[in-house]
């Protein structure tokens, strides 16, 4: 059994880093082969130079992905039959700490032999890429603070839930599974409830919205539409990027509407509102619960097969472990997961399309469908997200579907 999940793995790994790399290959040929002319449903309000400016900032992250591809199947190799996991549980052992405060090590150490091979390439991405194309705000002592403040969050937060669930692994007997995803998705729920007003902040300013034509445009759609939060907000998303987004986060009545700074300057009012609208389009729609849902069943699918596989010898052995335990089960889990489940991303991406289909309907019917266009245009040039992307790739990665298609769908429902 272990040679021959052994041999399942690498081939799963194999095959899943083959289809990243040809499938970045395909999306590079594609955007280049349309570079040199602007589609004709763009023509109009895209200039050719703004066009190749898009398509050469979608290369150069299409590049660094690939790169960043290969380095994560080196890491894991490494990590698992290069021993790495191995040495480090033998050396933690020595400690005789005992199994949860051991556990803990364990997972920081991997986590912070992970972020340190990331680094390198994350710093190329903000620094040289983001910043050639024009959209990086950060000063370098900004990255850093980020990176401790998120560091101390995540150890604050995760070591405590960690060391709880590494406990209920070894104390909860056969379901222990089943209690740890219980508290897990308690643990989501709050992070979803808590993170707009203790969390976001930490990182971001968040101001009421002044403008008031726009916010007496804003109060008349979440009128009509029945939707109720807890105000509508500014974030200075402008002290990091020049990208633009908007959101909504929270719960019940502690749900928040979020503007970037960046598309209050991009878009006009009516345009503002039509996005909003797109967004308020999931809420009727019901796609966060249904995310939410969808996450948890996979969640409990997981730590399900995660507990068959616990107390399998061969599972560790297969995967360079000698020294089977529980923070170790978690460690080759979920290390192992990925390879296996890479082919079956277009389902989730196909999922989140349909979604955004359904708010652009929604918001077609609450504001005015060219509006939306008319917004959608002005990000995508903006943000210079290329209108001519590979097929497959974007059934692959893209959570929403191409320019065409989208503008396209919006055009039909006017």
């Amino acid at each position: 059994m272990t040679e021959a999940f052994r041999i399942l793995f690498l081939a799963a790994l194999a095959t899943t880093l083959g289809l990243k790399l040809w499938l970045g290959w395909r999306h590079l040929r594609h955007i280049a082969r349309h570079r040199h002319s602007v589609p004709a449903d763009f023509a109009g309000s895209i200039t050719l130079q703004q066009h190749q400016h898009a398509a050469d900032y979608s290369m150069a992250k299409t590049r660094l992905s690939l790169l960043s591809a290969v380095i994560d199947t080196g890491l894991i190799l490494t990590l698992t039959m290069g021993g790495t996991l191995q040495w480090l549980s033998a050396s933690i052992a020595q400690w005789h700490l005992g199994s949860v405060a051991s556990g803990l090590l364990l997972v920081v150490a991997v986590t912070l032999i992970s972020s340190a091979v990331s680094l390198p390439l994350s710093l190329y991405s903000t620094f040289r890429i983001e910043a050639r194309y024009g959209f990086n705000k950060m000063s370098l002592r900004m990255f850093v603070l980020d990176m401790v403040k998120g560091s101390l969050i995540g150890a604050v937060i995760g070591l405590p839930l960690l060391a709880l669930v590494l406990w209920l692994m070894a104390q909860a007997g056969p379901l222990w599974w089943l209690w740890v995803w219980l508290v897990w998705s308690a643990f989501q729920l709050l992070m979803v409830a808590l993170y707009p007003t203790l969390i976001a902040p930490l990182f971001n300013r968040f101001s009421p919205l002044e403008d008031l034509e726009l916010k007496q445009r804003i109060e008349a759609l979440l009128a009509r539409t029945g939707f109720t939060s807890q105000g509508v907000f500014v974030m200075d998303g402008s002290r990091r990027s020049s990208h633009g987004n908007a959101y909504f986060t929270g719960f019940g009545s502690a749900k928040r509407i979020v503007f970037f700074d960046t598309l209050l300057k991009q878009l006009a009012p009516e345009e503002i509102e039509a996005v909003l609208a797109h967004e308020l389009g999931h809420f009727k729609r019901k796609h966060i619960v249904k995310r939410i849902s969808f996450a948890f069943a996979l969640s409990l699918g997981f730590l399900f097969i995660l507990g068959q596989l616990l107390d399998a010898n061969w599972f560790y052995a297969a995967l360079g472990v000698s020294t089977p335990s529980t923070a170790m089960a978690l460690v080759l889990f979920f290390m192992a997961v990925p390879a296996f489940t890479f082919p079956l991303t277009p389902l989730s991406s196909l999922m989140s399309r349909r979604h955004e289909y359904e708010a652009d309907g929604f918001a077609a019917s609450q504001a005015d469908a060219q509006h939306l266009i008319d917004a959608l245009v002005k990000l995508y040039r903006d943000n210079a997200s290329t209108l001519t992307p590979d097929p497959l790739h974007s059934a692959f990665y893209d959570s929403h579907p191409p320019a065409s298609l989208r503008i396209a769908h919006l055009k039909g429902a006017r």
